[in-house]
């Protein structure tokens, strides 16, 4: 077949599929920009299936581009938690904020001025110009690039700036007239049910009979994928401070710095260790890394005892994090220090814990320490 034609078959027969085999997501019961931005966002590297119930809540706190840009950030992260990747709730909320300010709360429907919005770029601009405004603009993610690569048996390495380019063109040639936004969500559809990274349903697939990757044998070699560097193994120590008399019940946590990872979340205070600790159950030798780190900040503890081990991966970090359940000690720091906690410093209850936003992993930590606690 040539490629003219294969590319005409291509794009009828997924455009046909999809529109009879798609799932009912809530972000498909409606053409707002605004509710299709969100769930874009929300589902980047994120599985559908937990995108849901956050889509859901997020829509309902925030109905209208004006009440997100109108809440106070703690708020957004608070329904964000859970779902990881932080910067991208900031950045959703600062360029709904520039769309209230530029464009009086309508998101823009042309590439050059939604691609100004932070955060925003050339897939999440493709997908909502597409959805929303059924414009014919190329939205491609991982998924379409595996779709792509087996399809048209491109064995370029899609890690690469320039694939990525190669494959946004193909894809804008490929969109039928007038189908921008279903056939771009067809593309993520057969990527996601279908044309899976491993062992793909190829005999369910609407494009089977003239994919060149499966007529070569060669389905589950693409896409070519460099793998990337392995995340940077970190050793942390971390003090779960419990408090006593009037804090009796709760737990001391700190809130991060105003810029970089995970900035203004909450967090169990934590330090770098200088190695890990294989041996579970057991306080670590070096633990004075811990209270030396504390008594930086004022707060002087005494340790009771190894409470938890944690691991938590991030793009370039991987968190390997021992857990220390420790008790306020002012008496260990000089005459007058630790009298008063520090600003970025809050006593909380499994009640209060609802009021500040948690990374996962401490959100995690702390919903087991308080699981363990008897109810008042």
């Amino acid at each position: 077949m040539e490629t003219k034609e294969r590319k005409q078959y291509f794009s009828a027969e997924l455009l046909s599929w999809y529109r009879k085999h798609r799932r009912d997501l809530p972000w498909r019961r409606s053409r707002d920009p605004y509710h299709i931005w969100i769930s874009e966002v929300m589902l980047q590297q994120t599985r559908v299936e937990t995108v849901i119930p956050y889509f859901h809540r997020f829509t309902e706190r925030f109905p209208t581009m004006e009440a997100l840009a109108n809440a106070p950030e703690e708020d957004v992260l608070k329904l964000w938690e859970g779902l990881g990747y932080y910067s991208r709730a900031r950045n959703l909320q600062g360029a709904v904020r520039e769309v209230q300010e530029r464009y009086a709360g309508v998101v823009p429907d042309t590439l050059e001025e939604i691609s100004t919005l932070k955060g925003v770029g050339p897939y999440t601009a493709g997908a909502v110009l597409s959805i929303a405004y059924n414009k014919p603009e190329p939205a491609v993610d991982g998924n379409v690039m595996r779709v792509l690569s087996r399809y048209f048996l491109i064995e370029d390495d899609i890690m690469k700036a320039g694939t990525r380019v190669k494959m946004e063109k193909l894809a804008k040639e490929l969109i039928p007239e007038g189908a921008a936004g279903d056939f771009n969500q067809g593309l993520m559809e057969l990527g996601a049910m279908v044309c899976t990274p491993r062992s793909p349903h190829c005999l369910t697939c609407p494009v089977m009979e003239h994919c060149s990757a499966r007529e070569a044998g060669m389905e589950e070699q693409l896409p070519v994928k460099k793998k990337a560097k392995p995340p940077r193994p970190e050793y942390r120590l971390a003090a779960l401070i419990e408090g006593e008399g009037p804090n009796a019940g709760k737990v001391l946590i700190r809130q991060r710095p105003q810029e970089g990872l995970l900035a203004r979340m909450w967090e169990l205070p934590h330090t770098e260790a200088p190695f890990a600790y294989p041996q579970e159950g057991a306080v670590p030798d070096t633990v004075s890394v811990l209270t030396e780190h504390l008594a930086e900040e004022t707060i002087g503890v005494s340790v009771r005892s190894w409470f938890a081990h944690a691991e938590h991966t991030f793009s370039h970090i991987h968190w390997d994090m021992q857990v220390i359940a420790c008790r306020l000690e002012p008496s260990v720091l000089p005459l007058g220090a630790g009298l008063l906690l520090p600003s970025h410093y809050q006593w909380v209850d499994r009640d209060s814990m609802g009021q500040y936003a948690f990374p996962n992993v401490f959100l995690k930590l702390l919903n087991r320490y308080f699981a363990q606690q008897p109810v008042s």
